[in-house]
């Protein structure tokens, strides 16, 4: 849900999963309708391969990331600092805070 301030804010729980890929991720992937409100915000602030700059916040932990695009949705980064910081592991479900400045 945006406010007047020119923030879209988004909250929401997920599961966090392990990508194997070339370099190796920790995600949660953000649910199909705030998908929806970050693909109406990513035509204003989105960069390089519809990159979404945003500050994210699990627990007491905030920090700035990007979303990546992925299969039509959008995927959170998790950081290991974010990970041994709050004690979460592969399979975890956690609630994400999401802000993008707009």
């Amino acid at each position: 849900m945006g406010n007047e301030l020119g923030e879209l804010e988004l909250e929401f729980d997920g599961p966090i999963w392990f990508w194997r890929g070339p370099a190796p991720w920790y995600f949660v992937t953000v649910p199909d309708e705030g998908c929806r409100e970050l693909r109406a915000a990513a035509a204003v602030v989105s960069y390089g391969w519809g990159m979404v700059p945003v500050t994210a916040s699990i627990e007491r932990t905030r920090w700035v990331t990007s979303l990546w695009p992925k299969d039509g949705r959008y995927i959170v980064p998790i950081k290991a600092s974010v990970r041994k910081t709050e004690r979460l592991e592969l399979g975890d479900t956690v609630r994400v805070r999401l802000t993008v400045e707009i």
